[in-house]
């Protein structure tokens, strides 16, 4: 192996991109051409997907769970309800703050994965064929593990700001204990994985024979979009992670690779967090 040309950055980018670009757009083309008629399916999935997102930022923001609090609360009261629960969760309960976020991220599962479920179906596809596999991510591993070091050595330095630490960990009462922390984790990674699955998967899987290799930029672009509102840096940083994840996605036909990046790089930025402002928790209860 010549190392000196496997690490020219010219080499990496035409063999990680411009090389599969290529042929995910000759590929694309010998699947129209056994096609008979147009291929609707990115108006069906992009006009779909544009709807998902739009319920998921109107009804599954943090503070729209108080919403549902009191219609729940409203159906306790007429006894349509059984208990207590939503009557006696206020803004200043203990469990206030982790149920807003709790919400936010089953909408994120509800929107990434259920929504798109009918979608998939109608179209005669299969669930686990929207980059579901495991081979492609196993014989990459190493590229993934590589990308997670390359990010962190952006975000360590970055760990100590005080933009940094305002913003992370999202929920933060998560330091009060383990408890708290390994729930808002396992959360976080639920929606990671609808969110993998909806733009890694389900977008590119069903738009990729009409665009080819553009189907990895037209995904990206709302994956952008989801992180207006965050820092600049994340926000711009995510459009690198668009291209870039999403061509291995279908380089690999697989989104594991992606998770486990996302997941992994999301966790230490919380861990960080809470560690550089000596807010890791200390009791298992709180």
């Amino acid at each position: 192996m010549d190392l000196r040309r496997e690490l020219d950055p010219r080499f990496f980018v035409r063999r990680f991109f411009l090389d599969v670009w290529a042929r995910l757009d000759a590929d694309a083309a010998a699947e129209r051409a056994l096609r008979e008629g147009p291929d609707r399916r990115p108006l069906v999935v992009l006009a779909s997907a544009a709807v998902f997102l739009t319920l998921m930022d109107a009804y599954g923001m943090p503070g729209d769970f108080w919403r549902f609090r009191d219609l729940m609360a409203d159906w306790e009261a007429e006894g349509s309800l059984s208990g207590t629960f939503f009557t006696e969760l206020h803004r200043w309960h203990p469990w206030a703050e982790l149920a807003t976020h709790a919400w936010w991220a089953l909408w994120r599962v509800v929107g990434f994965v259920v929504f798109p479920l009918p979608v998939i179906w109608l179209m005669g596809e299969r669930v686990r064929d929207q980059h579901l596999g495991a081979e492609g991510f196993r014989a990459h591993l190493p590229i993934y593990l590589l990308s997670y070091a390359v990010v962190m050595a952006f975000v360590i330095p970055l760990s100590g700001t005080e933009t940094f630490q305002a913003i992370y960990p999202f929920h933060r009462e998560c330091g009060r204990s383990w408890a708290d922390l390994l729930t808002w984790e396992a959360l976080y990674l639920a929606q990671f994985f609808g969110l993998e699955l909806f733009f890694r998967g389900w977008l590119l899987r069903s738009t990729h024979v009409a665009l080819g290799a553009n189907a990895i930029f037209v995904a990206m672009v709302p994956y952008v979009m989801i992180h207006f509102g965050k820092a600049v840096p994340e926000t711009l940083g995510a459009i690198v992670a668009g291209i870039f994840l999403g061509t291995l996605a279908a380089r690999t036909r697989s989104l594991w690779g992606g998770l486990l990046v996302h997941g992994l790089v999301a966790v230490s930025m919380d861990l960080l967090a809470l560690a550089r402002s000596d807010g890791l928790p200390t009791q298992w209860w709180p």
